[in-house]
């Protein structure tokens, strides 16, 4: 079957997390985005792995579902087109920082793991390691090969994914604390080591120029923080639905089971470009190597960001790609776009009322951003939504690109096209939503 997964997600035990963000809502944002598996994210915090057991039953082999009263309870906020099932798989983030090589290296890597038993006595070995009780995405000072090593003593069916590998700050390949390869970082257990994380300031085809990730598969999550930031990277599959069809999807890469990603407009990651943003300064790579790596106004190092440290590992020009890759689709989030047809915030009751008037008439936001007709979006009434659905997949669109901890800016109209196309529109008003989201604090990643 064909079906969209999300595994990098965060539960309200995270820092800088909704409050409310518990598996009800995740399941509920699940339907409405059209995703099918989430990753429970967290589980490694004895808490929120407390409400897993409480709150969830087996499902699938390896996989698990909400108990049905708890699912009756939250189809009440899902439209009825949005309905459908949703599975969770056993995910958790883990951030390791240690020493290796004289040389300090901080790194955030996801686990998988099969059932419920193996990932308890998982998480009760990290707990040597550092404090598992204070954040969901625990801090330990285990190198990350001892890490994926642990794993694998613990479940031969667990796996490890280093997560968005080229974010500057916890990342693999990143440029303040990374590795030059994955297997400078993993050493003999790379072998284990079957794909990795792109991260919302990169896609797969600035990957695609390093040879060295030529064996691994690119997946891409949307490492969500609150209901509404879910699937806003995710990941496309047809095969059956169970732990091991998915885990064995990414491990070979079949192109007919893993049908490629859903990703971010790179440009709009909050780090792809290199800058200082208490300077204003924003830089593309070759400004940066002009100056030195630093800031013209204060002279202090420059945030270093994805695309400069892409293109300090390339060994392929831009365009060119490896045999083995799979396609991927750049969406803007529906939020966003509805924030720019509207002329008003992203979390404004406005734009969330025509997030569920869209929803309710069309189907999940994911639906309608990667394969809803056109003339299907345009005949909901709302003035610009199917136009700026096309721009967006047509890439006609115009991006200020995010740095230095600072997301990007897209702008798909200019005001000149707005008058123009609007002017034989009228206003569109909605009815209150049902469904509302809470903001997550920013957080540096």
């Amino acid at each position: 079957m064909k079906f969209i997964a999300d595994f990098h997600i965060h539960s309200r035990f995270s820092r800088a997390t909704a409050k409310d963000f518990d598996l009800e809502k995740m399941y509920i944002a699940a339907q409405l985005k059209g995703i099918t598996v989430v990753g429970t994210g967290d589980f490694t915090h004895p808490g929120w792995f407390a409400e897993i057991k409480e709150k969830l039953v087996p499902a699938e082999p390896g996989l698990f579902k909400l108990k049905e009263e708890l699912e009756k309870k939250c189809n009440k906020s899902v439209p009825l087109l949005c309905r459908g099932k949703v599975r969770f798989i056993l995910v958790s983030e883990i951030s390791n920082i240690y020493k290796k090589n004289k040389k300090t290296r901080k790194n955030h890597n996801l686990v998988f793991m099969p059932n419920l038993e193996n990932a308890e006595k998982f998480s009760s070995k990290l707990d040597n390691f550092g404090n598992i009780k204070t954040d969901g995405r625990p801090i330990l000072g285990l190198d990350a090969r001892d890490l994926l090593e642990k794993l694998l003593n613990t479940s031969e069916r667990a796996f490890l994914i280093p997560a968005h590998i080229w974010t500057p700050w916890f990342s693999v390949l990143g440029s303040k604390s990374g590795f030059d390869s994955i297997k400078e970082c993993f050493e003999d257990l790379t072998p284990n080591i079957f794909a990795v994380e792109t991260g919302l300031s990169s896609d797969p085809a600035m990957n695609w120029r390093v040879s060295g990730l030529d064996g691994f598969t690119l997946i891409s999550n949307s490492d969500a923080h609150s209901p509404v930031k879910m699937g806003r990277e995710a990941n496309l599959f047809n095969t059956t639905l169970s732990y091991t069809a998915i885990r064995d999807t990414i491990k070979f890469g079949d192109p007919e089971q893993f049908l490629g990603t859903i990703e971010f407009y790179p440009e709009e990651g909050k780090y792809h470009l290199d800058g200082h943003r208490k300077c204003k300064e924003r830089l593309w790579p070759q400004e940066s190597r002009s100056q030195n790596g630093k800031c013209s106004v204060c002279q202090k190092p420059l945030t270093l960001g994805v695309l400069y440290r892409v293109e300090e590992l390339a060994d392929r020009p831009e365009g060119e790609s490896p045999q083995r890759k799979h396609p991927f689709y750049n969406v803007i989030p529906l939020v966003e776009i509805l924030s720019e047809v509207l002329k008003v915030g992203v979390r404004s009751k406005k734009v969330m009322n025509h997030y569920m008037f869209l929803i309710e008439k069309l189907g999940p936001e994911l639906k309608i951003l990667h394969k809803l007709e056109i003339e299907k979006i345009e005949r909901t009434g709302i003035p610009l939504i199917g136009e700026a659905v096309k721009r967006m997949r047509n890439k006609k669109i115009m991006i200020f690109p995010g740095y230095d901890g600072e997301f990007g800016k897209i702008k798909i109209f200019n005001q000149q096209e707005r008058e123009q196309l609007l002017r034989k529109k009228t206003i569109f008003l909605l009815p209150t939503a049902t469904v509302t989201f809470k903001k997550a604090k920013k957080q540096r990643l």
